[in-house]
């Protein structure tokens, strides 16, 4: 029969195995946002699609079928896009609005959802629906991504607005 002393010995363990997988989790949120975060959001954007349609007194250009956008070394995929801007004397992009099996990926990091919004002003890259953040063969899972890009932080919730839904994740262990 364990004594008293033995069971707080391995709540205590238990308890500091748990800080420490806390710790690594939040490591790796960090780490991971830093990737894509720490891309240069001034950077020109090139696009290409199967069809660009160009809605001029609506300042918006559609993109649809096998979209494909970059900036830098940050590439955006979806089915469909519309990117609003502003038209004063020069073209400036305001907003990228992509639905359709959306990827983000930069260098290992790749980030899937259903919808994706990057506001260039704020810039800030929000994704939802079904959102995956893989990472080397780590991976999280859960509603919506938001990837602030001045800061290079990004954060994960389990149901938008975070009304009850679950963060989950797959992490690798070494050999």
């Amino acid at each position: 029969m364990p004594t008293r002393s033995m069971l707080h010995q391995t709540i205590r363990r238990a308890a500091v195995a748990f800080a420490l997988t806390f710790a690594a989790l939040a490591g790796w949120q960090h780490l991971a946002a830093q990737s894509i975060g720490s891309h240069d959001s001034n950077a020109p954007v090139n696009f290409d699609a199967d069809r660009i349609e160009l809605q001029d007194r609506q300042n918006r250009v559609v993109l649809s079928g096998d979209v494909r956008i970059s900036q830098g070394d940050l590439t955006l995929t979806a089915a469909r896009t519309t990117v609003a801007y502003t038209d004063d004397g020069e073209l400036e992009i305001q907003r990228l609005d992509a639905t359709g099996g959306v990827r983000v990926t930069r260098g290992r990091e790749s980030a899937r959802g259903a919808v994706a919004v990057y506001d260039f002003d704020k810039r800030l890259i929000i994704m939802s629906g079904g959102v995956t953040l893989s990472r080397n063969g780590d991976t999280l899972n859960g509603a919506r991504l938001v990837i602030d890009l001045r800061s290079g932080l990004s954060s994960f919730d389990g149901e938008a607005g975070g009304s009850g839904g679950r963060v989950s994740g797959t992490f690798k262990v070494p050999d």
